[in-house]
């Protein structure tokens, strides 16, 4: 019997291919065990990244607009999209949009929810993380990296900020790469305490680009090279959001919940 019932997993995207092994593969893996009812598609949105992987290690990776056509000549009738985006920022605003201008007219369309949507999806987020990190001395801190957006959507990160805290994680800091709270905030912050190392982790789905260089690089603005400059022993852990099990299953979930709906 053919296949009627699809879903697209929308992802930036991951030009390290180790890191994408881990993470966006995983998840699609996740999907296809999950939901075996369903034929599943991927797509990227960031055109950039495709083109490198597809000059550097000749992988073709669809953009949403060849997806949409596949899906289209495929014949499918009910299409859910899950996006592994983190919050529900310019990104997903874009991704949702294209879609939806690519979908064919009687294709019944339904979208799953990002990353931290809710209150209780942040809290299990992080605590995915903390558990990790739980036996950290009080001269210890974490400081998680998250990318960051000019989207209202930005203000999700002091709240996990405050989430962290309110966890009962008072050296655990939340930053973002691109927005606020900045790397200077995160400085100023833990320079009042009496913290003396720091461990710096990507907040990002991927551990790509932003973790391995603007995190981890050597060069002299890296996160790890303004710690390191302001008198910090720093130890950097190049894993991504998308390689902790539960997060993974936070994604299960909500394509859980739009898939009940869909077959309703």
């Amino acid at each position: 019997m053919k296949t009627t019932k699809a879903i697209l997993l929308v992802s930036f995207g991951c030009s390290y291919l180790d890191s994408k092994a881990k993470t966006i593969d995983q998840i699609a893996a996740k999907a296809k065990a999950h939901f075996p009812d369903y034929k599943i598609y991927q797509a990227w949105t960031s055109k950039v990244i495709i083109k490198i992987l597809k000059k550097r290690e000749r992988l073709v990776i669809p953009t949403i607009e060849e997806a949409m056509a596949a899906i289209a000549a495929d014949g499918i009738e009910s299409l859910v999209v899950q996006p592994t985006h983190l919050i529900n920022g310019l990104e997903n605003d874009v991704m949702t949009e294209t879609v939806r201008n690519h979908a064919p007219k009687n294709l019944k369309l339904r979208f799953g929810a990002p990353l931290l949507t809710s209150t209780k999806d942040q809290k299990a987020a992080l605590s995915a993380v903390v558990q990790e990190f739980s036996s950290l001395s009080s001269k210890e801190a974490l400081v998680l990296m998250g990318h960051g957006t000019a989207h209202e959507a930005n203000s999700v990160y002091a709240a996990l900020d405050n989430m962290l805290k309110n966890m009962g994680y008072p050296n655990f800091f939340m930053g973002t790469v691109e927005a606020c709270p900045d790397l200077e905030d995160l400085i100023r912050q833990i320079s009042l305490t009496d913290i003396k190392k720091v461990h710096l982790a990507p907040f990002m789905l991927a551990a790509g680009e932003h973790a391995n260089k603007d995190m981890a690089g050597e060069q002299e603005n890296s996160w790890k090279s303004l710690f390191t400059s302001a008198g910090y022993e720093v130890v950097c852990h190049l894993k991504g959001l998308g390689e902790y099990e539960n997060i993974q299953e936070i994604y299960m979930e909500h394509l859980r919940q739009v898939t009940d709906s869909a077959d309703d």
